[in-house]
């Protein structure tokens, strides 16, 4: 009954045009920010530490430009429910396509690095450029509501991506390997670990922050090959996504120089256009 609501609210919101949708946006900013005042001082704590340079001026100006951002996502993201596949490619571009085919037309396998970065949701329409036969999967942690992630993974799944749930990531990959099956796999690995499992440690972002190496791990266990997805905003509603290889032979690295690549490229990212990053986790509550 809930999910049903939820499906329906939601495919309600996914037929109004996005000219009528930014309008609806804007008066959710004003909601969030000024009313509710969604996670603003997580926000505001994240945004000063990264940027000790910015004067206060700026750093509210960042602050209410990112909680822009975020209205527009929420929204956007509801209109994965309908939107058609013509509808996406057109405000989705990815670039360099062709090398990252090249690639997976040898037979060889991608880990894709992303972080909560632009719209990531909009991402699960890879598909939409791979080769015929290849497999594009994404990586995911279970929400608590299961409502919210049974319907978010509808949504990821209309354009053909497969959604696998994190615990299930080695058996799924082993399941493929094991089937010579070529696939590309996103990883959004820019989430903070539990406490008990921060034991590496990189420089992000004006902090010393734990991270999350098993991306790197997989990547090098099955030889797989390291890109990463640079993202931009070209304006309301339309989105770029380069596709960057990291680096010629992942597997001959030391122990987490990958991830050290990877936290290099998204911190470039990030601070080009520092508005579209998620500001709105406690990314650095185990930081040094």
């Amino acid at each position: 009954m809930i999910y049903s609501l939820l499906s329906f609210l939601v495919r309600l919101l996914s037929y109004i045009p996005f000219r009528v949708l930014y309008i609806i946006s804007n008066c959710l900013f004003y909601i969030v920010y000024y009313v509710v005042r969604y996670r603003r001082a997580i926000v505001r704590k994240n945004i000063v530490e990264s940027f000790p340079d910015k004067s206060k001026r700026e750093i509210e100006l960042l602050e209410k430009n990112f909680y822009r951002f975020f209205t527009d996502n929420i929204l956007e993201s509801c209109k994965m429910a309908t939107i058609s596949r013509q509808e996406m490619s057109r405000r989705m571009k990815f670039i360099n396509c062709d090398d990252l085919n090249a690639v997976l037309r040898k037979g060889k396998s991608i880990s894709l690095y992303l972080g909560h970065y632009g719209n990531w949701e909009w991402v699960s329409s890879i598909p939409l450029y791979l080769e015929e036969g290849v497999i594009g999967a994404q990586i995911y942690h279970k929400l608590h509501n299961d409502n919210m992630n049974k319907l978010i993974l509808n949504n990821r799944g209309r354009m053909g991506a497969v959604s696998i749930e994190m615990y299930k990531t080695a058996r799924y990959i082993n399941e493929l390997a094991s089937e010579k099956k070529v696939s590309i796999i996103g990883f959004i690995a820019d989430q903070s670990p539990r406490k008990k499992d921060s034991r590496y440690f990189i420089p992000f972002l004006n902090h010393n922050v734990p991270v999350l190496t098993g991306t790197e791990k997989i990547t090098k266990h099955y030889d797989f090959e390291a890109w990463f997805l640079k993202m931009k905003r070209v304006k309301r509603g339309y989105y770029e996504a380069e596709f960057v290889r990291m680096h010629d032979n992942p597997k001959s690295l030391p122990d987490f120089e990958l991830t050290s690549i990877y936290f290099g490229m998204l911190e470039e990212m990030i601070k080009t256009s520092p508005e579209f990053y998620l500001w709105t986790h406690n990314r650095f509550k185990y930081a040094i």
